[in-house]
């Protein structure tokens, strides 16, 4: 089954609970500019926006871009990556400890 990016940019937006306007605000982009991409398919993002959008959404570029469904598991540990690695190095390393520590739990 296929899903246009539109359908993804909605469905991701409304799991966050973000309005039209949030996501415009999150991505430096106008109220209208988001309703027009998830309603109306002609209209193609430039990769700057698709990357903010993305970012925004927790997802990859590939993946909104891509005409499947569901984002696959290496498209959610990229995600999670980019996220992990925009964080100061004091929070880095307390993510690694737990990291650590739920490990040595077997």
């Amino acid at each position: 089954m296929t899903t246009s990016l539109g359908a993804k940019i909605k469905r991701h937006r409304q799991e966050k609970g973000y309005s039209l306007d949030k996501l415009a605000e999150l991505t430096d982009s106008s109220k209208s500019y988001i309703w027009e991409l998830e309603n109306r398919d002609a209209r193609k993002p430039s990769g700057e926006k698709l990357t903010r959008i993305a970012q925004a959404l927790e997802v990859t570029t590939d993946y909104l871009l891509d005409e499947s469904e569901e984002p696959g598991d290496a498209v959610l540990k990229e995600a999670f990556f980019r996220k992990f690695s925009k964080l100061a190095p004091d929070d880095q390393a307390k993510i690694n400890q737990m990291i650590d520590m739920w490990g040595k739990k077997d």
